[in-house]
């Protein structure tokens, strides 16, 4: 059984999967239709239980909090701080913009597309274990989350493509993006390099890439070009049954505009490979729906997150932990 507290119900939600017996994500509510569901009440229940909801985060990789009236930044930052988890400063490409203590918009790049399965900050050195979303505006139509059991994804490409995932795994792989000059929100990667790293100073900038893992070159238009790697394509994290999980960016960065992903000795990753990992990852994937006032903790060593197109306006806030 899932429910081992008095504190909270569990629920169902559209998309709600079942993946090697574990619920994703497992839903609580509040534990009667005429509780008190304010956030007050949650804050206290989640101090109650902070043990227990870690374990239930870790076990099902995905829990949903749903039915609380959760209203703005303020009280998501409440719920964020009654765990004692640590912050830690995003680094990326996707442009946000800070809203209150710690948290963030998500990416804000046009609603119009499509933001590729990702485990948050996977190249970094340091990338947060836990990822916390929060639904202040849910989207007339389209804008779902989905995420993709990582460990589901290294199962079936060892099963199609046992000899090259080795190999890739093997030898690592190298990436390289593109950080523009100035922030542009007319692309989800149009994040300025003084904004991703914090400082005007190139000098500066160069010392905290170095600091992250990363080499770079200067543009003639003033972006920089950061190089990443060898990076390995599997890792195995503690408590999470020995399992593989697909933790690189692939796909994601591919043959894009602004970024590749290569070998590590810098010949090409074989096409069919990565178009079949794409529909792969899309297959796995849970497509979660927003309701206002939703949070949705994600285990970010376990999950693959995304983002659907949509109709603005949407509006999705985001915390990351250690």
């Amino acid at each position: 059984m899932e429910h081992l507290t008095k504190d909270f119900k569990v629920g169902k939600c559209e998309g709600q999967k079942v993946v090697d017996g574990e619920t994703m994500p497992l839903v609580l509510q509040p534990p009667e239709p005429n509780s008190s569901n304010d956030v007050e009440s949650l804050v206290l229940a989640l101090k109650k239980n902070k043990d227990w909801f870690e374990q239930m985060l870790i076990k099902n990789s995905a829990v949903l909090l749903r039915g609380f009236n959760v209203q703005n930044a303020e009280e998501f930052n409440d719920i964020i701080e009654t765990f004692g988890w640590d912050d830690i400063r995003y680094v990326g490409p996707a442009p946000r913009t800070h809203v209150h203590k710690r948290v963030w918009t998500a990416n804000e790049g046009p609603l119009s597309e499509f933001i590729y399965y990702h485990h948050e900050m996977v190249l970094i050195k340091e990338y947060p274990k836990k990822l916390i979303l929060f639904c202040e505006t849910p989207p007339p139509e389209g804008g779902e989350t989905p995420f993709v059991p990582s460990f589901r994804v290294t199962e079936r490409m060892l099963k199609e493509f046992p000899e090259t995932v080795e190999e890739m795994d093997a030898n690592g792989l190298k990436y390289t993006f593109t950080a523009l000059s100035k922030n542009s929100t007319g692309s989800m990667r149009g994040r300025g390099w003084e904004d991703t790293f914090g400082t005007s100073d190139r000098a500066e900038a160069e010392k905290r890439a170095n600091a992250l893992g990363m080499d770079v070159e200067w543009l003639p238009d003033g972006a920089i070009k950061t190089i990443l790697g060898p990076r390995s394509l599997t890792k195995v994290f503690d408590g999470r049954k020995e399992r593989r999980m697909w933790f690189n960016t692939v796909v994601g960065m591919h043959g894009k505009e602004l970024s590749s992903a290569l070998m590590a000795d810098g010949t090409e990753i074989p096409a069919n490979v990565v178009n079949r990992c794409e529909q792969i990852i899309e297959e796995e994937s849970i497509q979660f729906k927003w309701e206002k006032g939703d949070v949705l903790f994600f285990d970010n060593l376990a999950l693959l997150h995304g983002r659907r197109p949509s109709l603005p306006p949407r509006r999705v806030l985001v915390a990351t932990c250690k």
